[in-house]
């Protein structure tokens, strides 16, 4: 009988669960995705789907760390006397007791990754962009049986250690499928993309950079906050959250937008020119990602957010950009080939079984 595989989805934004439900629908055996589940689209879900109760500090949220001082260093956050973590780990020990998975892709939690470790589960850890060289991640990485990194290689880091590279599966980035890319219009509009796990764009940012920019409709995708003192300029069109940001970029001549996973790959597959404005992250995730961007030639840099009187030096470095330096970055076959080897270690360790691993 095959065994089925877990799939544990962060609650941070939305990209760590469409990515899930990208690869969770590549693969040929049944994968149940386990995460708190809440404000997400259970419809995109292919399978079985594991909602887990909320861990996050009812007054702070979730910031990564719990601010525990006797925490020991394996973790990042394992606050005390939280009974939705307590609840939490026991849904997931449950679930695996019952289904008895070949595997579980953690994408991404330390602490999940050894749990599973310790509930002697063959461990997938996705390891996303940053130094991540703390003792917390480092150990996650050993307790691993494979690492998978959702960027093309030549975005790695030069802090990795070595061992770290070589356990690492570079599985490329795993968007959505590209409609076929063509080329950008000349004359086409700047589109603005914010995902849901940052701050979102503000509105008297965007009034002053499209008022700058005139010439140019500029399209804002994503959460918007904050007010404007003054009318917004008639080339700025706030869109709101839209369930595929494809489209408009296919019709854009210039992407503004952060250094998170799902923004690049898209802009990748879109071969856009790029002007990237990486967000803060734990471990310098944006930033180091943006710096290889600009590294490769492929997205003109800026660490915040430019004043009005920039942005037009700024679109005119954006446009001097050759495309094919990101479109280059772009594999339409990254997600079934990350399946594909999913579904091949699963099958070794069930060739092994159960004698163990």
């Amino acid at each position: 009988m095959t065994r089925p595989v877990g799939y544990y989805v962060h609650h941070q934004g939305a990209g760590h669960w469409e990515r899930a439900c990208r690869i969770a629908r590549a693969l040929p055996r049944p994968c149940t995705l386990i995460g708190t589940l809440s404000g997400l689209d259970r419809t995109q879900a292919p399978g079985p789907v594991l909602d887990l109760p909320d861990d996050r500090l009812p007054a702070t949220g979730f910031a990564g760390r719990d601010g525990e001082s006797g925490r020991p260093e394996a973790f990042h956050y394992a606050p005390l006397g939280l009974p939705g973590l307590r609840h939490r780990m026991a849904a997931l020990a449950v679930w695996i007791a019952e289904a008895d998975p070949a595997l579980i892709v953690v994408d991404v939690s330390v602490e999940v990754a050894l749990f599973a470790r310790l509930m002697s589960v063959p461990v997938l850890m996705v390891r996303l962009a940053g130094t991540r060289t703390d003792p917390p991640h480092l150990e996650a990485f050993r307790s691993a049986t494979r690492l998978i990194a959702p960027f093309p290689r030549v975005l790695e880091g030069e802090t990795i250690p070595a061992w770290v590279r070589e356990k690492t599966l570079y599985a490329g980035f795993l968007g959505a499928a590209a409609s076929a890319a063509r080329d950008p219009d000349p004359a086409g509009p700047i589109v603005a993309v914010f995902g849901r796990g940052g701050a979102g764009g503000h509105r008297e940012h965007l009034a002053a950079a499209a008022g700058a920019v005139p010439e140019r409709d500029w399209h804002v995708l994503g959460p918007i906050h904050g007010e404007t003192a003054r009318a917004p300029p008639a080339n700025l069109h706030l869109h709101g959250w839209v369930a595929e940001i494809e489209p408009f970029l296919a019709r854009s001549a210039l992407v503004v937008g952060g250094a998170g996973d799902g923004v690049v790959a898209a802009v990748a597959a879109a071969g856009r020119r790029f002007v990237c404005l990486p967000e803060p992250r734990a471990f310098g995730e944006q930033t180091e990602k943006a710096a290889a961007l600009e590294r490769l030639g492929a997205a003109v840099v800026r660490t915040a957010w430019p004043a009005a009187e920039d942005w037009p030096a700024l679109i005119r470095a954006g446009f001097a950009l050759d495309p094919a330096a990101i479109s280059t970055l772009h594999d339409p076959d990254a997600v079934p080939r990350l399946a594909a080897a999913i579904e091949a270690i699963a099958r070794g360790i069930e060739a092994r079984a159960p004698s163990g691993l």
